[in-house]
């Protein structure tokens, strides 16, 4: 006689449990002025994005010039995101996230200015690159962290966290399509300006939430004297130990910085297609509204989910699919065409990025969020400029084409090493889901004949 573990899904709550609905959300004062003021900012940041793009190979009409502007806002991401993580931990993160916006707001400021007083040179587009970067180190972590200090039931987190995403891609549908009549009609730096005007919502949107996640957090810790006198450099060796030793939470970030490496740099070479099928920046906005469409879909279909077991499928299918439609990619030569790739290609990125971030947000220890969701931002932003850099040689040397269809290659053999590796971090992880009460533990009694 044997037995073996069986893991059932644990039934849903329904007494006292989360909001019914996924726009039950915005019944959280708190969440919907975050969100209100999110997407006004999130629109001026895409606009932004689409036109300093267009206007940085418009200027150079070099592949690699665009990946050096591109890679100098996110190559700070990789120094200085993990610091930032630590920050998110340690001070309140309302009163980072508002300084934030304000930086961010001088940084557009001063781009608009140069842009429309006609004395924008290239090493300006890469110093403000590398301000916006660092900005975005300190932003985008405390942002992923104050979500979950915003839902008052902790229930309701996972609808937050895909309503976040549908944030991030009715703002990317938006933005770009804007930007690309914006430039056509009365120039870029117009784009620039609204992007510094649209952080003011944000930021009064922002004083007016109230939260009480950060006096309960330090309540915890007033019983961890050891903790508060950590120095920086200590805390953030904490949470970098924490991610290598935890096999679920170091397998994911480890795969989506991997996998970024040259599955980002497609985006980076869009003007490079555009130019190649004689479009212009309408065509450039359009292009990245239809990849939007697709991370849209994508982030509806896994908010219509009712658990977070079972999204490490949807991680290794979404991979290989990925890979396979860039390959494709590379083979198409005309609008048409390429916006129905790009919308499936939109798709499953947003599929195994918000899958990723869905299951760190699950599993991962409060005390310990800000320095893992700096770590997955960091993976997911930072290892994209090293893709792009290289993607950018290689397009000058070899064709945009090509280095797409060795993108696709690459992108195919890590989720290869994903897939071989699954089974492992399954058998780590369902203890933990079942510690958060996501799945059910039966011992299964086997009797066997001699």
């Amino acid at each position: 006689m044997s037995s073996s573990v069986v893991y059932k899904i644990a039934p849903q709550k329904t007494e006292g449990g989360g909001s019914s609905g996924f726009f039950a959300i915005f019944k959280n004062k708190n969440y919907a002025l975050y969100f209100a003021g999110q997407f006004i900012s999130l629109v001026g940041t895409w606009m932004q994005m689409v036109a300093l793009s267009w206007f940085t190979y418009k200027v150079t009409n070099s592949p690699l010039l665009l990946a050096v502007v591109g890679a100098s806002s996110q190559l700070p991401s990789l120094v200085v995101m993990p610091f930032a993580g630590v920050f998110a931990d340690r001070l309140d993160r309302k009163k980072v996230i508002v300084v934030v916006q304000i930086l961010a707001m001088i940084e557009a400021s001063l781009l608009a200015f140069l842009t429309m007083t006609n004395q924008v040179q290239v090493w300006h587009l890469i110093a403000l690159g590398v301000f916006a970067g660092v900005i975005s180190a300190f932003d985008m972590p405390t942002r992923s962290a104050f979500v979950f200090d915003l839902v008052d039931n902790k229930e309701d987190l996972p609808a937050a966290i895909a309503m976040n995403s549908t944030l991030m891609n009715v703002t990317r549908l938006i933005g770009p399509a804007l930007a690309g009549f914006i430039v056509a009609a009365v120039g870029t730096g117009v784009c620039f300006l609204l992007n510094a005007a649209s952080y003011i919502p944000v930021i009064a949107a922002l004083l007016l939430i109230r939260t009480k996640a950060k006096t309960e957090f330090e309540s915890i810790e007033s019983d961890q004297s050891s903790i508060e006198k950590k120095t920086i450099f200590a805390e953030l060796k904490v949470g970098l130990d924490y991610v290598a030793k935890t096999r679920s939470v170091r397998q994911l970030i480890v795969h989506l910085g991997i996998f970024g490496i040259g599955g980002m740099a497609y985006a980076m070479l869009l003007p490079v297609f555009v130019h190649k099928i004689n479009g212009d920046s309408n065509t450039l906005g359009y292009l990245m509204s239809g990849s939007a469409i697709g991370s849209l879909c994508a982030t509806l279909a896994l908010a219509s989910r009712k658990s977070v077991v079972g999204l490490s499928r949807w991680i290794t299918v979404s991979s290989f699919a990925f890979s396979i439609l860039l390959i494709g990619f590379s083979f198409v030569n005309s609008f048409w065409p390429a916006m129905c790739v790009l919308a499936a290609i939109g798709a499953c990125m947003m599929l195994q990025m918000a899958s990723i971030n869905t299951i760190l947000q699950t599993i991962v220890e409060e005390d310990k969020r800000g320095r893992v969701m700096s770590l997955f931002t960091m993976a997911f932003m930072g290892a994209a400029p090293i893709g792009s850099l290289g993607a950018g040689a290689l397009a000058n040397n070899i064709g945009l084409s090509n280095t797409l269809l060795l993108c696709g290659i690459y992108c195919f053999a890590v989720s290869i090493f994903f897939w071989r590796a699954l089974p492992q971090w399954r058998k780590e992880t369902r203890p933990i889901y079942v510690e958060k009460g996501l799945l059910i533990a039966e011992e299964e009694v086997e009797i066997l004949a001699h």
